[in-house]
């Protein structure tokens, strides 16, 4: 899913020491709970209830039809109401005695502790301001639901016409937070706008009859007559022409007549004014760490040469005579390393997708999850600011399925060198796997569910990259030199983003790292940078991420030898769901104290 569908779901945490697991002196009878376990799930059933009402979005994906109904408040008014309600939840937290509560509830009060200071934290700087990206604003969250929105009945066709009716104002509320941007002098530079300004002309150019907001009532549905649905198509359609394409024109006019005249001279979220303290709190947040823009900055340049070095014994292997820099310029231009149509690259994404899914019971035990995944190009209108693959979260209570989306645009700058790892990467055992498991993971609390940890996601999915070197997943130099690739691109975003939003660099300072380092073909690198641009410190989550999984599982194999399990230690790290590093530590030191025990 796009950023801006994520504007106000997104869970980030900041670090804290890792939690207890010792276990609770606190006696507890079946039938009548302890005065604080009480008091705990009193506090988490008023936690899900208020994110329930919050963020339809995320309720709406487990089946809550009044969720499916509505979207999300993006007033000021709607963000004083939310702090508000954080500090109630942070006050009834701090006056619960965590140590009085038994093992699993203690470490799930520590992580919505973490979920309510980071909130309450973030709050300060009025991020919403920064209403949209270089990947568009409301239109693309809209479109995104309307292509992935499934009418099972007239239930689903209401709940669907009630969010078309509120989608204009979902448009204004845009439009008055990036005002408000405006006036305090708090705005994305000029290259973020015109990125933007591009997908709002696509949006206000799509034709009626594919129009993504109307494809859910392109079929059929059970349980309503026939002249009634038609009837409902023809108001879904009204609504689409008369109230929703004119908050088109609306959102691109004020791009193009308000904001970009007003747009920030500098590229960096450092050259505003408190833009500094905020991108230092975004570092902390996406990456769940204290590490400073300056640690994560070498530990970028330390990745990179590492990287460069395993880089160099595959281009010896694949027996090319001449230098690093014309490895590169052949890998970017040779016919043989790209498909010749678009449909070519889906079969082959399709293969490798399928051959992945071969691969996963040799390094999972328990963690494959029920719901499947399609392979889906992504829609044309967006494909040219488009990252060149994503995953899409499905839903098995809406009876959607998750959602490998590859771009099939500009063939010749999507090199099928790099697919393999971009495959692994988004579809399984990245994303999907990770993803969907963590939505059936039926015990866990609302917040334990849909918690969106960067660091953790997104390191999850370049481990399972890495993973795909024990899959033989690989098959020659060239593919397993895309993999290295792509794993450069993570490490030069720590670099880059840094260096634009804290040390004041231009984009060729941060293109440098990209184009001399990796393979990453010259329109993914333009498309990527302008995404690091207006999407502050996202970036950061990647590597950070998966060089904890990688040290978390050298710590394990080293502590329980032949003991160690990959697919054990692939369950203890999923089955939990997305969580903070430093939680995700202490729950991976349970494990190997109770494996330790265990043994012989």
């Amino acid at each position: 899913m796009s950023r801006s569908a994520h504007l106000l779901l997104v869970l980030c945490f900041v670090a804290a020491s890792p939690v207890s697991f010792a276990q609770s002196s606190a006696p507890q009878t079946a039938n009548a709970p302890s005065p604080a376990t009480a008091q705990w799930r009193a506090i988490v059933a008023d936690f899900e209830a208020n994110e329930r009402r919050e963020s339809p979005f995320d309720a709406g994906q487990e089946g809550d039809r009044d969720a499916l109904a509505r979207l999300p408040d993006l007033t000021p008014a709607g963000d004083a109401r939310r702090l508000a309600a954080m500090h109630d939840f942070a006050r009834r937290l701090a006056a619960l005695d965590a140590n009085k509560l038994d093992p699993e509830a203690k470490f799930n009060h520590a992580f919505l502790k973490r979920v309510v200071d980071e909130r309450i934290e973030e709050a300060r700087f009025d991020g919403a301001r920064l209403a949209f990206d270089s990947e568009g604003g409301p239109g693309g969250t809209l479109n995104y639901f309307g292509r992935d929105t499934r009418i099972a009945g007239r239930a689903d066709a209401d709940a669907w016409m009630k969010r078309l009716a509120a989608m204009p104002g979902y448009y204004s509320d845009t439009i008055a937070n990036a005002r408000r941007g405006i006036t305090t002098r708090f705005t994305q530079p000029r290259s973020t706008v015109e990125s933007a300004i591009k997908l709002a002309r696509a949006e206000v150019a799509i034709p009626a009859d594919a129009d993504p907001l109307l494809q859910p009532f392109a079929k059929p549905w059970p349980g309503v007559a026939a002249k009634d649905q038609a009837d409902m198509r023809a108001e879904a359609a009204r609504l689409v022409a008369e109230k929703i394409v004119p908050a088109r024109k609306q959102w691109l006019a004020f791009l193009e007549m308000e904001y970009l005249p007003a747009a920030r001279a500098q590229l960096g979220l450092g050259s505003l004014d408190g833009g500094r303290e905020y991108y230092s709190f975004l570092a902390r947040a996406y990456t769940t760490t204290a590490m400073t823009p300056d640690e994560i900055h070498a530990v970028g340049k330390s990745e990179v040469a590492r990287i460069r070095a395993a880089m160099d014994l595959q281009v010896a292997a694949s027996e090319f005579k001449g230098s690093f820099p014309e490895f590169l310029a052949w890998l970017r231009s040779d016919p043989r390393f790209y498909a010749k149509s678009r449909t070519e690259l889906m079969e082959k994404a399709s293969e490798m997708a399928k051959r992945a899914d071969n691969g996963l019971p040799a390094l999972f035990r328990k963690s494959l999850p029920r719901l499947s995944y399609g392979v889906r190009p992504v829609p044309r209108e967006i494909e040219d600011q488009y990252t060149t693959g994503r995953y899409s979260a499905g839903s098995l209570q809406l009876g959607v399925a998750g959602g490998y989306l590859v771009n099939t645009g500009r063939l010749d700058q999507r090199p099928l060198y790099e697919l393999p790892a971009l495959t692994l990467h988004e579809a399984v055992p990245g994303h999907h796997l990770q993803i969907a498991i963590a939505q059936e993971l039926a015990e866990q609390p609302w917040f334990r569910r849909n918690a969106d940890v960067t660091a953790f996601t997104e390191g999850w999915g370049l481990y399972s990259e890495f993973l795909g070197e024990e899959m033989g997943f690989y098959r020659d130099p060239f593919e397993r030199f895309g993999r290295l690739s792509y794993e450069m691109w993570r490490a030069c975003r720590l670099v880059a983003d840094t260096g634009i939003h804290w040390m004041g660099w231009t984009v060729e300072q941060a293109r440098a790292c990209f184009r001399d380092n990796s393979a990453l073909a010259p329109h993914n690198i333009e498309t990527e940078l302008q995404r690091y641009v207006g999407w502050p410190g996202q970036a950061l989550g990647y590597k950070i991420g998966e060089l904890k999984l990688k040290s978390l599982r050298e710590r394990a194999s080293a502590a329980l030898g032949d003991k160690f399990d990959v697919r054990e230690f692939h369950d203890t790290l999923l089955l939990g769901g997305a969580m903070p590093l430093a939680m995700l530590e202490a729950r991976v030191e349970a494990w190997i104290g109770e494996k330790k025990k265990l043994a012989p």
